[in-house]
């Protein structure tokens, strides 16, 4: 596996981005009515967000302590990856819909639903970051070292398997 690239988490980004767009109009071309955006979005973006925080900084004492099975290093870098992954496509699902609302700012309900997509772009952003985070902590350098705890900026050549387990 390679680590997730800043490229791939842009494309997802831009193009969800205009999908939210587009069905923000249609809803509204459609329906007669825009989006409906509940404040459960932004909520269940945060406590991922949240979630994945826990779990990173449980699963980086835990290989400092060298105390991981391997599937466990394994799945969690996989839930990393789809994290990362579903911050990218949220934010911008939920970006599009902004940019569609910003068009009609005067009404009191897209002002709400802007307010409400911004905030769940700040959360998708945090359950990116916190993704990103998370599959740094799983890397290893290159060479078999395994003293990496995802704090360093030094291993670009880094594998993707964690052999720390005991």
């Amino acid at each position: 596996m390679t680590p997730t690239s800043t490229r791939l988490l842009l494309t997802l980004g831009v193009v969800s981005a205009v999908a939210g767009w587009v069905v923000a109009d249609m809803v509204d071309r459609i329906a007669g009515r825009s989006v409906p955006v509940p404040w459960t979005a932004p909520a269940t973006l945060a406590i991922l967000a949240l979630a994945l925080l826990f779990w990173a900084w449980g699963i980086r004492r835990r290989l400092r302590e060298g105390r991981v099975d391997p599937f466990v290093a394994a799945r969690t870098a996989a839930l990393a990856m789809a994290a990362s992954r579903t911050g990218a496509i949220a934010t911008g699902v939920y970006g599009g819909f902004l940019f569609w609302f910003a068009g009609q700012w005067w009404s009191e309900a897209a002002r709400e639903r802007g307010v409400t997509s911004l905030a769940a772009v700040v959360a998708g952003l945090s359950v990116m970051a916190a993704a990103l985070w998370l599959e740094r902590i799983c890397r290893i350098k290159a060479g078999g070292e395994d003293d990496d705890d995802g704090s360093s900026d030094t291993d670009s050549a880094a594998d993707w398997v964690h052999p720390r387990v005991g």
